[in-house]
Parts: C-alpha cells; structure tokens; sequence
C-alpha cells in the first residue's frame, strides 16, 4: 500500500496517493473547516450535529497529525476506528464513523479525492444492545406534581412564577410529544399553532414533522406560557428562553430536569431524552402502532424504534395472560 503524504506545517496538506490514484494536495485542517461551514449553511445541521461533527472531525486530525508520522493512509485510519472502538460505546463509535464517511464524501465530491478510503475498510464490528432507560410513571407524577406545586409558592406577578410556568411548559412538551431536547430548544413561536395544538418540530436532517398536543392540559401550559413570552420577549423568536431573553440552551434543561427530580426525592438520574424513551413504551404498552410511534418520534427507520418492543413488557404480559391460546383448551391443568 502506497502512503498518502502528510506534511505538517500551520496547514496540514495532503497529498493523497493510493493504488496509483493521485489527487491534488489539500489542506486538511482548511477543509474540515469548510465542510463544518457547510453543514452549517448549506445542510443546515441542528447545532447538536455540527456540535458532535466538529469533535468528531477534529479528533480524527488531531491524531493524524501527532500518532502516524504524517502518513494518511488507510492503515492509519484503521488504526484510528480501532482507537476509538477501545474509548467509546459501540453508539458513539458508529457516529464517528459516519462523520468521517460523510467528510470523505464531500471530499470526493469536491474532486479533492477520487475515492472514499472507508470503502475498503472493514468496519463492522459487534455492537453491544444497551435497553433505553424509561421513568417509572410514579416518578413522572412526582416530578410533575413537584413542579405545579411550586406555582402556589409566588404570586403571578412575581417573576419566579413565569419560570415555574416555563419550566412545567417544558416537562409537559418533552413528555407529551416525546420530542428530542435539541428540537424542544430550537422550537420558535412560529412553530406553535395554539388553536390547534400543532407543533412544527425540525428534527434531524432538517427533516420536519407535525406533532399534535393531544391533551388539554399540556395546551393550556403551552398558551399560558406563550401570552407571558410574547409579553417579556416579543422580538425573541425562540419559544423557550432564559432570564436574558436568549434561547435556552440543552444544558440548561438537564439542569432543571436534575432540580425538580431531586425535589420530588426521585432517586434515579433524570436526563431529558428518558422522558422520550417513556413516551415510546407507554404508548406501545397502550397498543399504538410501532409504525405511528416512528412517525411521531421522527426515526428514519423502524429499527431505531423497534428497541422499545424490549422494555415494553407490560402489554405483552396483558396479551399472554388475555389473549394465550392455550385459554381456548377446556382442560385442567396439573
């Protein structure tokens, strides 16, 4: 196998050579630039993705310039899939892998390279099954009746009253819809239809979906939060916001999450995505379509889904206890 030139300075250039194929010499640094302005403005990434495409890209140079003595082959980069398989789960792995394949891509693309050098890597690998972690329902009560009790302690006026109001906005949304937080952060007053209850959410991709808000409850928070949000921060377009009038960000969320959890004396580690993962096996439980439940958590395939059929043992129990053939024989048993 023939090397692909690399050498060092301020911008790592590549002369990129394999199997006779040359190409022109490009700077790497330069170019992992230029596709993260890429995703950014042309593909329009949610900030998570260019979030984790940055590190993931940034890593990837970081040890081609300081672990291969400047060689940029498929070898090393082998050698890299191999580092990463020994420090991350199989799940981060895969979308490191994929940030590198789509980077190559868009190099090819480019005519920078004529070929993807992951094509001729093997990259599979076992992938270990890790169960989606879910919320007991009497943990969600507590949590839920936490927040609402915290409305009785001020005035309307008073601007703690307002947070409340955001916060229990928030916990009504992630549970009622099973949205993704970084779609709850970049949701926009325009996103919000209030009469009837639809909501606009851009997922992954810039792939968009309509979610209804199907209970009464959960529409009245959103409109009494949206009156109060237009009033303090009309020019702001985001819907949910912190103190300064900005988009409330991820973190921020995880942080009331924890707070309102440890209050209500729930022990396990609450994180925002676990409402997600209780909203899908609740309505399994409750006989909906696994089909539905892909379109309403926007999965682009079923097999994403298909990993709450291994939590959702409430409604198989119901079905083999009602529903068990062997209820049709009329003999006793032992």
């Amino acid at each position: 196998m023939i090397n692909l030139q690399f050498i060092p300075y301020k911008h790592t250039v590549v002369n990129y050579l394999v199997n006779s194929i040359i190409c022109m010499k490009f700077s790497l640094e330069r170019e992992i630039e230029n596709y993260l302005l890429r995703c950014e403005f042309q593909k329009k990434l949610s900030p998570h993705s260019q979030r984790a495409y940055r590190i993931d890209l940034l890593q990837f140079l970081a040890y081609i310039s300081s672990e291969t003595n400047g060689e940029l082959n498929r070898e090393n980069i082998s050698q890299f899939i191999l580092k990463i398989q020994g420090l991350y789960k199989s799940k981060t792995v895969k979308r490191k892998i994929a940030s590198l394949r789509a980077f190559f891509n868009n190099l090819v693309f480019e005519e920078l390279l004529e070929e993807n050098p992951l094509t001729k890597i093997d990259l599979r690998f076992r992938e270990s099954f890790v169960l989606p972690k879910i919320i007991a329902l009497s943990d969600i009560q507590k949590i839920f009746e936490t927040l609402y009790s915290e409305l009785e302690k001020y005035p309307t006026s008073h601007n703690r009253y307002e947070l409340v109001v955001r916060d229990i906005t928030i916990l009504e949304v992630l549970f009622s819809t099973g949205i993704r937080i970084s779609e709850l952060c970049s949701l926009t007053i325009n996103d919000i239809n209030l009469e009837t209850g639809k909501i606009t959410i851009h997922g992954k991709g810039s792939k968009e979906r309509l979610v209804y808000i199907g209970n009464n409850n959960v529409l009245s928070a959103i409109r009494k939060y949206y009156s109060m949000h237009i009033k303090i921060s009309n020019t702001n377009l985001f819907l949910f916001t912190n103190k300064q009038g900005k988009r409330l960000s991820e973190q921020s969320v995880r942080h009331m999450i924890d707070r309102y959890a440890n209050k209500a004396g729930v022990k396990q580690h609450i994180t925002p995505h676990m409402f997600r993962h209780s909203f899908a096996t609740l309505l399994l439980d409750d006989g909906v379509d696994i089909r539905q439940i892909q379109n309403i958590l926007g999965h682009a395939s079923i097999v994403t889904t298909q990993i709450y059929t291994h939590v959702s043992s409430n409604k198989q129990r119901e079905i083999l206890t009602e529903k068990n053939p062997r209820n049709k024989l009329h003999i006793k048993g032992l």
